[in-house]
């Protein structure tokens, strides 16, 4: 069995656990690439269960998939408070005049507590300036969180003082937006990319390949994928951007775009 046919196994078990029970059944985190297949999966299904997509805010990488009898009501904004509860934030502080810590120094200091990535969601790191050393907003799973408060006392070799909140206190930083006004031959996925992360479209076309760009958060498996007003897209290493506004054409039938750059 590979990972793909194991995840769709593992979301069978959550179906019918989640019906045959008639309680909130949730899976691990996952991430892009596996939330495309397990939506492909779903949506060929005739769920006998609600079925959302959550990880902590709107715009979240890694999400979990959790299944909702009919009893839970959906609101009209937002998720059921029984789904916000599943998870906590873990609020790193580094000192004063540390050095600035990545992702990957939070993520790999976590890992050595031993943890596995599925228990961890985004990891939403903070840049330190005058007044703060910086620190991270670290989504995970509540049943760990107490273990996290009491074991994460270092990373990247930074002291760190953690404390765990509700998921309603999720900080996202400063992010600094850039608009962009572009002309594009098309709307297809490796144009807008090309023209949003400043690469060529052959560079574009070979990272949706490689499976490093995802469109509202689910891996793109297509260069001529169609990308619509208000879509956001990530590239790794690249950054984020939103497709903002499409206009009308220009010279040579280009169609005008403008984009929001998130820093």
């Amino acid at each position: 069995m590979n990972n793909d046919e194991l995840l769709l196994a593992q979301l069978e078990d959550k179906i019918n656990q989640a019906d045959e029970r008639y309680m909130l059944v949730a899976g691990d985190f996952i991430d892009t690439h596996q939330r495309r297949i397990a939506g492909d999966y779903l949506r060929s299904r005739r769920l006998p269960v609600k079925v959302l997509f959550y990880g902590g805010y709107e715009e979240a990488e890694r999400c979990m998939p959790v299944f909702l009898p009919d009893y839970i009501e959906m609101p009209e904004e937002g998720v059921p408070e029984e789904v916000r509860e599943l998870l906590r934030i873990v609020r790193v502080r580094v000192p004063k005049g540390g050095r600035q810590l990545s992702h990957r120094d939070y993520l790999g200091s976590l890992l050595s507590l031993g943890l596995d990535r599925e228990v961890t969601g985004d990891i939403l790191v903070r840049k330190s300036d005058e007044r703060s050393g910086g620190g991270a907003d670290i989504i995970v799973q509540a049943e760990i969180a107490d273990f996290v408060e009491m074991n994460y006392s270092k990373a990247g070799r930074m002291n760190l003082s953690v404390e765990v909140l509700p998921i309603d206190r999720l900080d996202r930083g400063s992010v600094s937006i850039e608009q962009k006004q572009d002309t594009v031959a098309s709307l297809r996925l490796d144009s807008v990319c090309a023209s949003a992360f400043g690469i060529s479209r052959a560079k574009a076309a070979e990272a949706i390949r490689r499976g490093i760009v995802s469109v509202n958060s689910v891996e793109a498996d297509r260069v001529d994928m169609a990308v619509h007003e208000k879509d956001k897209i990530v590239m790794k290493g690249k950054g984020r951007a939103v497709l903002d506004e499409i206009g009308g054409t220009g010279r040579k039938e280009r169609i005008r775009i403008r984009l929001n750059l998130y820093r």
